[in-house]
């Protein structure tokens, strides 16, 4: 490792900002990815496109926060082995994990393809968009392969210390699907199928860039043949990956019942609450790339036998998240209306997502402190517990509040949004009485001879 890549010493505030930024980037331009489809269709296309699109995108984002989560196990291994100086293991980890996503994505280019109507059934898609809706599932089914590709891609570099060339990989893909949106949708009216069509595109061109960069790239180890099998590492990253993976499941399955619990108020709050998701795409980033980046930094750290810095690292993400994530509450709370009409120019779909939007805002700030130790958790290879916080989270707080919001005579978006905040109040305690716990019962190793405890 060079000094960039080495987590183990230095400030750790400016090391950890200098790994998140890339991150962050990658992040936004990914929001942006998936906000320019929505754009573009509200404008160009019509409402029930979407409707279809943002139903449709529910469904993708399933499928790519799932991959992303159990590619995160490919992502702590790496670090620790680079953290342990055993950087021999790594190719073994990186064939192996080709041979399973592969399988991944045969078997989701199965679910996808043959089942898209049914799954735009039981997304309670509006009637009238129902068939647009079939089709952009089914044609993103035909490029998830490029899609697992990416993710994969983007996780092995990020676990080799290297977050620029993910942010270089979604560039790519941000620019190629834009001007993809733009000529389908706006100039052949192709409406949701046209958002969807770009989509596949713009990632297949992504991973042809990344594959040539992983190429080129001076690597700290080898890869051979022989490593392309089921070996002893798939093990070890399915073990740390596969509950992070459960775990998103089930989350985003949530938000799927969620958006079918919305979709029954119809047409209308389908379509403002598609919009109120970019936004809250959006207002996640800092979060999420606070997550991704301790993952990577905290793992160095356990690798290399400080925990004390792995914790000195929690506490400054809290502390950078908080500072934005009262920004962004702001904001959401004072122009969310504004940034709803970024999207649409329908009144009566602005509003509804204004109205969502007022009651997520709270998220803003809370998943500053949830997120940050969601990251140290999964750099200690906690994935267990990970899972089982974000399951009660889920399954006991944030769907069943948000049907029992859903059906009430004066059903309201403002009052489901709550349904977020609730449940991310009550994974922060169930954390905190994790970590005090881990910290008691936690043997400090002994830091390598010359590591620097600061």
């Amino acid at each position: 490792m060079n000094e960039k890549t080495d987590f183990t010493q230095g400030s750790i505030l400016k090391k950890l900002f200098r790994f998140m930024l890339p991150i962050l980037g990658a992040l936004i331009l990914q929001a942006a990815y998936g906000a320019v489809d929505l754009l573009v269709v509200g404008r160009f296309g019509s409402t029930s496109g979407l409707s279809a699109v943002s139903t449709g995108s529910q469904v993708l984002n399933l499928v790519t926060f799932v991959v992303t989560q159990l590619a995160m196990g490919v992502t702590v291994l790496i670090a620790r082995y680079l953290g342990e100086k055993k950087t021999t293991q790594i190719g073994a980890v990186l064939g192996g994990a080709s041979i399973v996503f592969a399988l991944v994505s045969a078997a989701l280019f199965l679910l996808l393809v043959c089942f898209a109507r049914p799954i735009s059934v039981l997304m309670q898609a509006p009637q009238e968009a129902l068939a647009l809706t079939e089709s952009y599932v089914r044609i993103c089914g035909c490029g998830i392969f490029f899609i697992v590709a990416y993710n994969l891609l983007s996780t092995i570099f990020r676990g080799l210390g290297d977050s620029k060339s993910p942010l270089l990989f979604v560039l790519v893909a941000c620019v190629i699907n834009v001007f993809g949106d733009l000529l389908l949708v706006a100039c052949f009216h192709m409406d949701a199928a046209g958002a969807a069509v770009a989509t596949v595109l713009a990632q297949a061109v992504s991973v042809v860039f990344a594959l040539v960069m992983l190429v080129r790239k001076k690597l700290p180890f080898s890869i051979k043949k022989e490593d392309f099998c089921f070996n002893p590492q798939c093990r070890r990253f399915l073990e740390i990956g596969l509950p992070l993976a459960l775990q998103e499941f089930l989350t985003q399955l949530s938000f799927l019942a969620l958006c079918a619990f919305v979709n029954r108020l119809g047409l209308e709050a389908s379509s403002g609450y598609g919009v109120a998701c970019k936004i809250v795409n959006f207002a996640m980033l800092i979060p999420s790339a606070l997550m991704q980046s301790m993952a990577s930094f905290v793992s160095q750290n356990v690798g290399a036998g400080n925990q004390k810095r792995a914790r000195e690292s929690m506490f400054t993400g809290i502390g950078v998240g908080l500072v934005f994530g009262c920004a962004v509450f702001a904001l959401i709370m004072l122009k969310g209306d504004v940034l709803s009409g970024f999207f649409s120019t329908d009144a009566a779909v602005i509003q509804n997502g204004f109205d969502y939007l007022k009651g997520f805002a709270p998220e803003t700030i809370a998943t500053a402190v949830l997120f940050s130790m969601v990251g140290y958790f999964n750099g200690n290879d906690k994935t267990l517990w990970v899972m089982t916080q974000g399951l009660v989270q889920t399954l006991l707080v944030r769907l069943p509040l948000a049907y029992f919001m859903s059906i009430q005579p004066d059903a309201s978006l403002t009052r489901i949004g709550l349904a977020a905040p609730a449940s991310t109040a009550v994974g922060i305690l169930l954390n905190v009485t994790y970590y005090l716990y881990l910290k008691r019962t936690q043997i400090e190793p002994k830091p390598d001879a010359g590591q620097t405890m600061n």
